[in-house]
């Protein structure tokens, strides 16, 4: 929003100067978009020169080939793909894959399969990331103190797993308290980082001619199957950047813009120089290349500084993958998890229990299994180039179909992206045996139980379509032979307000009698947008005395609260109280059938996801004490 006495001026109402508010997204934005590639310089120049070096002493050729590397794919894919292209590429202000996904879906349903495809895709390795990123990141932190004395060396592992274990204990009170200092903290950490590198560089300024692409070049071509290698390591400079496009909607995109070119960037660049300049004077120092950049007495502080990085950086993560899975939710990938809203200011403040702890586990099982962070370096690229790749993939169908681009123009920006990225696929990929199968496998289970789930839902809503019946048919019967009437309201949940619901058919049938006041609700997602306006939240049909439908429309990005239902629909002068209304659910029994559609297997598997699901009082947040459930078998 523009500044008034900006406005006044006649200013630019973008005019970031003239703003206070746009400083603090910047900064806001310096935490959380930016925390995890900013803890990158802790092992991604160190892990390249080693491999680029053969297990030989660093030299020149290594060193700036790799220097010249992490520059030209810090421009590429953060600054040109993200920076520069993807943030304009919103959905109603939101980004992301399934955002992106979404755009896709509005100018295309031929191509729908696909692009979901590609969604689940997408959100499976991004799961990946979120394991396997607090665990690199931690973990590289701490290994800092075995620089500090040798004694510490045992402690990294036991240490790491104290900083997780308590980092996902916190989640539950939610991160808006701490969210507050992420940013002057990251602010912080990238002022350390860019002041270290400098002071490296200065002794040392011939070491910017690695700015020039040639030496990348020139080494990828040169060393062939080790060029490949290296170039997999060079990724790892790049992780944290698919970041950018996800948090669109917390802070806008100028905000996240002037964030990276005016101090992130420069800030990077700096420590891997500075790096560069170290290993190029004492090729010894490539054991830990970062903390040597500092003097002894300053040892200790950045390795707590470097842990409280590492920790902001775990929480975006974390936090993302909180949103992601509501999302998934929404867009019926998921079976209904239980979310737990953390702040009554911040809608996005959001903590899913099962998530967290499913989290940690994957996150314990991986710090335990690969104990290093050189370890886990080999395991970390595949998630990410596959999520990068997934979302150019999407982009280019977006710029072509949704902006409307010329083909030519389209290929001529997203192919040459494509290709440095599926190389960057490529070579994490040769590292497969080394740990890159484990953010396949998470993947890989994730992306057959969104599959399964979608497969199971529509065929289950098949079945319970075909044996439902058309309300308006049953009000023409209810007229003809009305049954005893009740007073008070009552509410059926239905998937279809044009159905007469399971739980109301079951009611006049055994109970024989209806409500004065009989209300069928229908809570539907809107995939093509991320939020929907309040005022159009709530629709409602009166065009029969005896039922009333209500439709309850929500974005992918929110989760549904039958009370907040119920104030839309008084502001549209239908008066529903909460504390004198009945709920009325339908409550199914799966069990296999042996005419299924599905393999035998894939069923158990969908019946057990139901089972499961979270109960549809606490999902829609029903007050207990008003809810009747009804019991229906049904063979799937």
């Amino acid at each position: 929003m523009a500044h008034p006495r900006a406005a006044e001026a006649g200013k630019d109402p973008e005019d970031a100067r003239l703003d206070k508010r746009f400083w603090l997204l910047v900064v806001g934005a310096i935490g959380v978009v930016y925390g995890d590639i900013g803890t990158s310089p802790l092992y991604a120049f160190r892990e390249a020169v080693r491999a680029a070096s053969g297990g030989s002493p660093a030299n020149t050729e290594a060193v700036f080939g790799v220097l010249s590397l992490i520059f030209w794919a810090l421009v590429l894919i953060v600054t040109l793909k993200y920076v520069i292209v993807l943030l304009r590429a919103d959905n109603k202000g939101e980004g992301g894959t399934f955002a992106l996904m979404a755009l896709g879906l509005t100018v295309s349903k031929r191509s729908s399969p696909l692009l979901l495809a590609l969604g689940v895709a997408g959100a499976s390795f991004f799961y990946g990331d979120a394991v396997l990123t607090p665990a690199i990141s931690v973990l590289s932190a701490v290994e800092g103190l075995a620089l500090v004395s040798p004694v510490f060396e045992r402690w990294i592992v036991p240490l790491a797993l104290v900083v997780i274990v308590a980092l996902f204990a916190v989640q539950s009170r939610g991160t808006a308290r701490v969210a507050q200092f992420f940013g002057p903290l990251t602010v912080f950490w990238f002022l350390m980082l860019g002041g270290g590198g400098l002071w490296h560089v200065v002794d040392n300024p011939s070491v910017l001619a690695a700015l020039n692409p040639w030496y990348g070049l020139q080494f990828l071509v040169s060393h062939g199957l080790l060029g490949l290698t290296v170039f997999g390591f060079v990724f790892l400079a790049v992780t944290g950047a698919e970041a950018l496009y996800a948090d669109l909607g917390h802070f806008g995109r100028k905000p996240i813009q002037v964030a990276w070119v005016g101090f992130v960037f420069p800030a990077l660049m700096l420590n891997y120089m500075g790096q560069g300049a170290l290993v190029l004077a004492d090729a010894s120092t490539i054991q830990n290349p970062f903390y040597r950049l500092y003097p002894e007495w300053a040892l200790v502080p950045m390795v707590v500084l470097a842990t409280a990085a590492t920790v902001v950086a775990s929480q975006a993560v974390i936090t993302g993958a909180f949103s992601l899975a509501r999302q998934a939710i929404q867009l019926g990938l998921l079976p209904r998890f239980a979310v737990r809203h953390t702040s009554e200011e911040m809608a996005g403040q959001i903590y899913l229990p099962r998530v967290n702890w499913l989290l940690l586990i994957g996150v314990v099982f991986t710090v335990v299994t690969f104990k290093s962070s050189s370890n886990l370096a080999s395991a970390y690229g595949v998630s990410v180039t596959a999520t990068l790749v997934i979302n150019s993939l999407v982009a280019f169908f977006v710029l072509w179909k949704y902006w409307r681009w010329p083909l030519w123009k389209v290929a001529a920006l997203m192919l040459p992206l494509l290709v440095v990225e599926l190389t960057f696929f490529a070579a994490n990929a040769m590292k497969f045996f080394e740990g890159a199968w484990f953010p396949v496998l998470v993947a890989a289970v994730l992306s057959l139980i969104m599959f399964t789930w979608m497969r199971g839902y529509r065929i289950l809503s098949r079945i319970t379509r075909r044996d439902e019946t058309e309300l308006d048919w049953l009000v023409r019967r209810l007229e003809a032979k009305p049954p005893a009437r009740v007073p008070g309201t009552a509410v059926f949940l239905s998937a279809d307000v044009n159905a007469a619901p399971t739980a109301l058919m079951h009611n006049l049938k055994h109970n024989r009698v209806l409500h004065e006041r009989n209300v069928v609700l229908s809570i539907s997602t809107d995939t093509s947008k991320p939020r929907v306006p309040r005022h159009e939240r709530v629709h409602i049909d009166r065009s029969n005395e005896m039922f009333t439908r209500v439709v309850a429309t929500y974005g992918f990005m929110e989760s549904p609260n039958i009370p907040k239902i119920l104030e839309g629909c008084r502001r549209k002068d239908l008066n529903i109280d909460i504390g004198a209304t009945s709920f009325f659910l339908s409550r199914r029994s799966l069990r296999p059938s042996s005419k299924s559609e599905m393999p035998r297997w894939q069923t158990r598997l969908f019946i057990w996801l139901a089972r499961t699901s979270e109960d549809a009082t606490t999902y829609f947040r029903i007050p207990t004490d008003r809810v009747v459930e009804v019991g229906t078998q049904v063979a799937i």
